[in-house]
């Protein structure tokens, strides 16, 4: 991820000299889906920003956890 994190930030800042302050956050996730769910995640991030109108993502990050039975503290992870 570190170096995912790397090479995307140069990406960014080259190709669009506008945001040659961008950076990513200071930590990351990984998360990984069945092939069988490949259609329903590709659907997913198609609409993602249709769907965050109405769920924020710390909203829908927090519901993943706690669906999946993760312990989550929303005050380390928004930081």
């Amino acid at each position: 991820m570190e170096i995912v994190k790397t090479n995307s930030s140069k990406w960014v800042r080259t190709t669009f000299p506008e945001k040659i302050d961008f950076g990513w956050q200071d930590g990351y996730g990984a998360f990984s889906v069945s092939k069988s769910s490949e259609s329903a995640v590709i659907q997913y991030i198609q609409d993602q920003q249709n769907h965050h109108r109405t769920k924020s993502f710390q909203e829908e990050f927090v519901d993943f956890f706690n669906k999946y039975g993760i312990e989550c503290d929303k005050n380390y992870i928004w930081k």
